[in-house]
């Protein structure tokens, strides 16, 4: 399918999960593909796999989007490899665990910075060449958490919540410009940063760590990344063309209850 010929993707945080699967399903649909995260060695992997199917589509760019610099260099490579940017996929971000007594200044200063404020930079760096261009699609990476609350996940709940009103304001302020701006909000989704964040107990199974994950989801299981994918790639297309401003859920039923 080509549903984005020539389109120009810019995805932060594309080395793995959520943010991987976009990246190939961008390139399968004719995209070109500049993404970025922090894990080199992931990135030239993901390259080196795309390539040989869809040659000179993908671009790889290593960046930590809690630095300023880090946001304006890749949006500068993205503009001389491939000249513009439609659509850009704030994906990068992390999870921390903590409530407002146990979460450190650590912790609470790295979520914001890179959950919140990198969504900020990379929109507020892109918006002007999209206006010049006529257009273009952001999707920002909130949370079904955004919504409702959780236990122990003060930082991550608020700055997905901020995600969700940043989506809206910057909606409202772009779309005579003919920028749509929306947010995807993934429940619990298998991605590798499980096996960083404590899901497993002791010598657990992946299996046996997804059913529990799953016990109190009302479709019986969690996420794969390419169904988060598949729906960004919606958002990002003219079949979309008429949502801006929304906060698209994508839980399994979580929040319906």
């Amino acid at each position: 399918m080509n549903r984005f010929h020539n389109q120009v993707v810019l995805i932060t945080g594309g080395t793995s999960g959520i943010g991987q699967a976009t990246v190939e399903c961008f390139a399968a649909e004719g995209a070109r593909v500049a993404f970025t995260g922090r894990r080199q060695h992931l990135g030239s992997e993901l390259v080196g796999r795309i390539d040989p199917q869809f040659p000179e589509r993908v671009v790889y760019f290593p960046a930590d989007h809690r630095l300023r610099q880090d946001c304006s260099r890749v949006v500068e490579q993205t503009l001389a490899a491939f000249g513009r940017i439609d659509i850009l996929f704030n994906n990068a971000g992390i999870v921390t665990c903590g409530t407002a007594i146990t979460t450190s200044e650590q912790d609470w200063e790295d979520t914001l910075a890179l959950n919140v404020t990198a969504i900020w930079r990379m929109s507020r760096l892109v918006i002007p060449h999209m206006r010049q261009q006529g257009g273009g699609v952001i999707i920002n990476n909130a949370s079904d958490w955004g919504i409702v609350g959780a236990r122990d996940a003060l930082a991550y709940c608020t700055s997905k919540g901020a995600v969700i009103q940043m989506t809206r304001a910057m909606a409202l302020d772009h779309a005579h410009e003919n920028i749509r701006v929306n947010a995807v909000c993934p429940g619990d989704t298998f991605v590798e940063r499980w096996l960083e964040n404590g899901y497993f107990r002791g010598s657990e199974a992946v299996s046996d760590a997804e059913a529990r994950q799953a016990d109190d989801i009302p479709l019986g299981r969690v996420a794969e990344v390419a169904e988060i994918a598949r729906v960004v790639l919606f958002l990002a297309s003219q079949e979309a063309s008429f949502i801006t401003g929304s906060a698209l859920v994508v839980d399994g039923g979580n929040t319906a209850r």
